[in-house]
């Protein structure tokens, strides 16, 4: 998977039709971003790259339950490639 600005916007659409808000905020995130559970707001470091973007908004889909009844084709399709490519890395710890 490429890591450009038109991954993150499908990513920022997966998690938005998942009913969360992000947001890109300047503040010292011991891991690059916070979530606000009850609120469904995660909250991503300003000053990252795409790349880094990216990363953050993939750990915080692999920590949250999703309900894939309400994705659209688009971000299925999304959301199956990011648990294909996660699986291997899991495999081999």
């Amino acid at each position: 998977m490429r890591y450009t600005k038109g991954t993150l916007k499908k990513v920022e659409t997966l998690l938005k039709e998942l009913g969360y808000t992000i947001r890109y905020e300047k503040g010292s995130f011991v891991s690059g971003y916070a979530i606000v559970e009850h609120r469904k707001i995660a909250v991503i470091n300003r000053f990252f790259d795409a790349e880094a973007r990216i990363n953050a908004l993939f750990e915080i889909l692999s920590s949250i339950e999703v309900d894939e009844s309400g994705l659209s084709e688009e971000s299925l399709d999304m959301f199956y490639l990011l648990k294909v490519a996660k699986k291997p890395m899991e495999d081999e710890t």
